[in-house]
């Protein structure tokens, strides 16, 4: 039987990189949100220029799972290369959509889902002659037929295209007309709507539709960020390109044009960190953004940091790996190499943000924290959070808010005789205080270096110096667990013995997961770890539950791990739910992962191979 359902079904195109197929697909997908309806897209595109298959996800949801959810309900086929993937992952009952110009021998096509042919090369032949317009006006005509068939009102989607191209208004016209050409073909053809319908709601509310890369340079501009210094590399380049866009309207004098900022695109990535960390120790607030390539470049220049504590802000917006790996796939696969960057011992504070909204408030935290515990700070996003548009609460800012610069010595303390040791831990927290350069012509000043140093930053190689530098160190580490962001509790509506952690953007599937296994009868708690150093409420929940589930992008398991070496926790208490083929969890994954697992591990023999 077909599919029947209103405002919750799976879409996805399949098309061919370059084709001008995206600005029509996001067309389709803000109609539907102009609608009321929440959506949740996904881009899954290809690292070049053209020419290779590309997949565009729309998850119309009006329950607000944002989730990935898995399966495809209705399958726009437009790239033949793709073609039997693209059928087969077609959930039975759902709809295959596609350019019937050409016949598709019945072998190609299943019994079991319904199949709608539309000659769209055949009509823009027909209608248009340059070869360009029959490319980019194919993709609305078929916006259109999908209107009909959706049940999508027509006159949002020409609301839509007068918006995108106002200031083009000779470019309105034809785009309305190819529109109603797929439109009507389809009113008159198709039997309009089928099983899937979108209907008008108000579950959008005043959220606001935005990728995390933008909210994240956003966010650098309100957390007092004025210098930045990067290397482009996918997925991270918008983030620092949206900084630009932000600083040009927000750091710039409307009185005389002067730029109150520094953006620096420098020649590799161990140059762009370099400058970060020389502009902190000047006393701005510098960031750069990178991936997981750019991160392992960087690793002297972060024990430099770690260890001459400098406060700076790396944004790491996390790709497929090791090596060049899958640069437009998403992985949370840089835990460990962030967690302990550089040689030595050496520990770093990351922040986990789950959506953009937490990408914008983590990203102006991230430089209170970097100023207030002298460290590098990462913000670890990936490239579904940040590539890939979601709905989220609107950004907030109390303009009372004052920049937090830690313990930073004045001039007139220096010249009071107060005494000041660069690395002495005055306040029991191993956080020492510092100086800007130049606040002092005699007292107050002091030679940064990354060799060993005492705590009046007397360069010594002696072990006692060195040790006693070492242990303040993870004072200030420890101090850092009462600052990060706390972890957030999902309750089970009753009482429950299993557990899972997650974190980041595997946050909405989750959400959906829980649900999902609590009416299957598996119940669970789901803390949402959003910082690390790990609080001690990390550590009571695993210790709380028998069983924890730990979920996470990446093969070896990296937040477990790190659980495993930081908390002291039995391995055989955490599990590893693991999704690393680039694309994003499924609520459908994580369900049937923990379902498997929580009714294998309950049996007594499970529990004897895992001791």
């Amino acid at each position: 039987m077909p599919i029947e359902s209103v405002n919750d079904f799976v879409v996805r195109f399949a098309n061919v990189n370059g084709s001008g197929s995206a600005s029509a697909n996001q067309l389709f997908a803000r109609a539907i949100m102009r609608m009321g309806v929440p959506i949740a897209p996904r881009n899954i595109f290809p690292s070049n220029i053209q020419g290779l298959p590309t997949w565009y996800e729309v998850r119309v949801t009006e329950a607000d799972h944002l989730g990935a959810r898995g399966g495809t309900d209705l399958m726009v086929a437009m790239n033949p290369q793709t073609w039997d993937k693209d059928v087969a992952a077609i959930e039975p009952g759902g709809y295959l959509f596609y350019d019937s110009s050409r016949p598709i021998p019945a072998s190609k096509l299943r019994t079991d889902v319904s199949v709608i042919g539309m000659p769209l090369t055949d009509i823009v032949n027909r209608e248009y002659s340059d070869p360009r317009q029959r490319q980019l006006f194919k993709n609305i005509i078929y916006v259109g037929a999908l209107a009909a068939l959706l049940d999508i009102e027509i006159g949002v989607v020409e609301t839509l295209i007068g918006e995108q191209f106002k200031g083009k208004d000779k470019l309105i016209a034809p785009n309305h007309r190819a529109l109603h050409i797929g439109f009507d073909y389809a009113k008159a053809n198709f039997a309009c709507p089928i099983g899937l319908r979108v209907r008008r709601a108000d579950k959008v509310g005043d959220r606001i539709f935005v990728e995390g890369n933008a909210a994240a340079g956003l966010g650098a501009v309100y957390g007092g960020a004025t210098v930045c210094a990067w290397y482009p590399i996918t997925p991270s380049t918008s983030l620092a390109e949206a900084f630009e866009r932000y600083c040009v309207r927000l750091r710039t004098d409307p009185d005389t044009g002067k730029r109150r900022y520094a953006i620096v695109q420098a020649e590799d990535e161990l140059a762009s960190i370099g400058m970060v960390v020389g502009a902190a120790w000047n006393g701005a607030r510098a960031f750069t953004a990178t991936s997981g390539p750019g991160i392992s470049l960087m690793q002297e220049f972060l024990g430099l940091a770690y260890f001459a504590e400098i406060p700076a802000v790396l944004f790491d917006v996390q790709r497929g790996g090791p090596s060049t790996g899958m640069p437009t796939r998403t992985q949370q696969s840089d835990i460990l190499i962030c967690a302990y960057a550089a040689h030595g011992d050496t520990k770093h504070v990351l922040l986990f943000p789950r959506d953009p909204h937490e990408a914008f408030t983590f990203g102006a935290q991230a430089f209170d924290l970097a100023d207030r515990l002298q460290t590098p700070i990462f913000v670890m996003l990936d490239l579904d959070i940040g590539m890939n548009q979601h709905l989220c609460a609107p950004f907030a800012w109390d303009d009372a808010r004052l920049l937090d610069r830690g313990k930073v010595m004045t001039h007139d303390e220096l010249e009071a005789g107060r005494d000041f040791g660069r690395y002495l831990d005055v306040d029991g927290d191993g956080i020492p205080y510092r100086t800007y350069p130049g606040t002092h012509p005699s007292r107050g000043s002091f030679f940064t270096r990354g060799s060993t140093r005492d705590r009046y930053a007397r360069y010594t190689e002696e072990g006692a110096p060195y040790v006693d530098n070492m242990e303040r160190l993870l004072r200030k580490f420890e101090t850092a667990k009462a600052l990060v962001p706390p972890p957030l509790l999902d309750k089970a509506a009753q009482p429950t013995r299993i557990g899972v952690i997650h974190y980041g953007s595997t946050g909405p599937a989750m959400d959906e997961a829980v649900r999902l296994l609590g009416a299957d009868g598996v119940h669970v708690d789901a803390l949402r770890v959003r910082g690390f150093p790990f609080s001690h409420a990390v550590t009571d929940f695993i210790a709380d539950h028998e069983q924890v589930f730990v979920v996470e992008q990446n093969r070896d398991g990296q937040l477990r791990t790190l659980l495993l070496a930081e908390c002291g926790i039995d391995p055989a208490q955490l599990v590893a739910v693991l999704h690393y083929d680039g694309t994003p969890i499924t609520a459908r994954f994580i369900r049937r992962e923990i379902a498997a697992k929580a009714s294998v591990i309950r049996t007594p023999a499970r529990r004897e191979v895992l001791s």
